[in-house]
């Protein structure tokens, strides 16, 4: 009676604390067991697409926390999740919501970075949305439109294409060009048949000139530097020379050489003019009294 009291008092026992061991880990599997070490970190993201309470942080792969809460803050929403204090997160770490399968389940996952300076846990951070595939169903049904209009007018110009190379005409056509293609081909390697050795020939005297021209050039690479560097002198005194030409030009033009003045300055031109005119009087003066009775010269002489 005893040994059974005995028996039924450890299998109590054993039965209780498997309960309880079995409410640990179901418990610490759905994070209804907090640990004070865990840290938080708010996370902004544009789209949640399905994330819910309780579901996993990983890092790499590897899950280290959960997800705490989402709050819907005007038009972003900022999800708190909590992550064992352990982990070491770099100031460009990366935050992604992921599908986890194929029912669409999503989880956080984070990038830890290589960064030397450590990560700010009271500022916001900015999470990454990756599609999953019925984010990427919703946006082909909302370019469905456009994708209708895309294949009808493949279907047009495929239509076109078809009926264009159906057409007997076309198909005269292109075999006349091919057939046109073909013997032009056989003219031209006839051709360089018959030519081959003059192609060659002319090959060879090309490699020859080619050879004497680099001969000449390295021979007189002293001459023609210096033919070369008289050019350059030249050059330079015929600028200076331009430039002297110019320079007296100028000058003659705004009048400020004599030259100049003969040119442009009025006044004396008319002098000149009042000058020649004098002179045509004294000289139609001094012919008239050679034609009359000559000239009259009252002259002293000492």
């Amino acid at each position: 009676m005893r040994n059974e009291r005995k028996a039924e008092i450890k299998v109590g026992i054993t039965t209780i604390l498997s309960l309880i061991v079995f409410i640990w880990i179901m418990g610490w599997s759905k994070n209804f067991i907090r640990t004070s070490s865990d840290v938080e970190i708010n996370i902004m993201f544009d789209n949640v697409s399905g994330l819910e309470f309780d579901d996993e942080v990983t890092i790499r792969g590897l899950r280290k926390g959960f997800v705490k809460d989402i709050i819907l803050d005007r038009n972003i929403i900022v999800v708190k999740i909590s992550v064992e204090q352990s982990v070491d997160l770099r100031k460009d770490a990366e935050f992604w919501l992921a599908t986890v399968d194929l029912m669409g389940d999503k989880k956080i996952e984070i990038m830890p970075g290589i960064a030397e300076e450590k990560l700010n846990l009271d500022v916001l951070q900015s999470g990454k949305f990756l599609p999953d595939f019925s984010t990427m169903m919703a946006t082909i049904g909302s370019v469905k439109d456009d994708l209708i209009t895309m294949i009808d007018d493949v279907k047009i110009s495929l239509t076109a294409v078809n009926s264009y190379l159906t057409d007997e005409e076309m198909k005269t056509d292109v075999k006349e060009s091919l057939k046109n293609l073909n013997g032009l081909t056989y003219k031209l390697d006839v051709m360089l048949s018959e030519n081959r050795e003059n192609i060659s020939t002319i090959v060879e005297n090309t490699a020859v000139i080619s050879e004497n021209a680099k001969i000449f050039i390295n021979e007189n690479k002293e001459d023609i530097n210096v033919s070369v560097s008289k050019l350059k002198s030249l050059l330079i005194k015929s600028d200076s020379l331009v430039n002297q030409i110019n320079y007296l030009t100028a000058q003659t033009i705004e009048g400020d050489n004599n030259l100049g003045k003969i040119l442009y300055d009025d006044s004396l031109v008319v002098k000149i003019t009042e000058t020649f005119n004098l002179l045509n009087q004294i000289s139609k003066m001094i012919l008239y009294q050679l034609q009359q009775d000559g000239v009259k010269v009252d002259a002293n002489i000492w």
